[in-house]
């Protein structure tokens, strides 16, 4: 950068601004703030965001084996929740399984 006088100084300043402007709408892009307000999904919903039929839904529902909320007559389910709960039950691979027996072994 080359060297600037004082009477360049105001116009610097509003580059700068512009460009601190553009940063941060390309980091805000790359993180979208995460709106609990469309957390809630309904039973069909869910089922689309599972990719299994509604009748599979609830009969895990039924079997209580998925996290489900129920105020009243209606099932509601929280995406994160289910996306917690499918994380939750992945299975290990079989060298996943054998580096922790050997771990354990030692």
């Amino acid at each position: 950068m080359e060297p600037f006088g004082f009477e360049k100084l105001p116009e610097i300043i509003r580059q700068l601004f512009e460009k601190v402007e553009r940063i941060e709408e390309l980091v805000s892009d790359l993180n979208p703030v995460e709106d609990r307000s469309n957390d809630l999904l309904t039973v069909k919903e869910a089922a689309d965001y599972l990719k299994v039929s509604v009748q599979s839904l609830y009969s895990k529902v039924s079997r209580m084996e998925i996290p489900v909320s129920k105020p009243g007559r209606r099932l509601y389910f929280s995406q994160s929740e289910l996306k917690n709960w499918v994380s939750a039950s992945r299975r290990k691979t079989a060298s996943e399984i054998i580096q922790e027996s050997q771990s354990k072994s030692n």
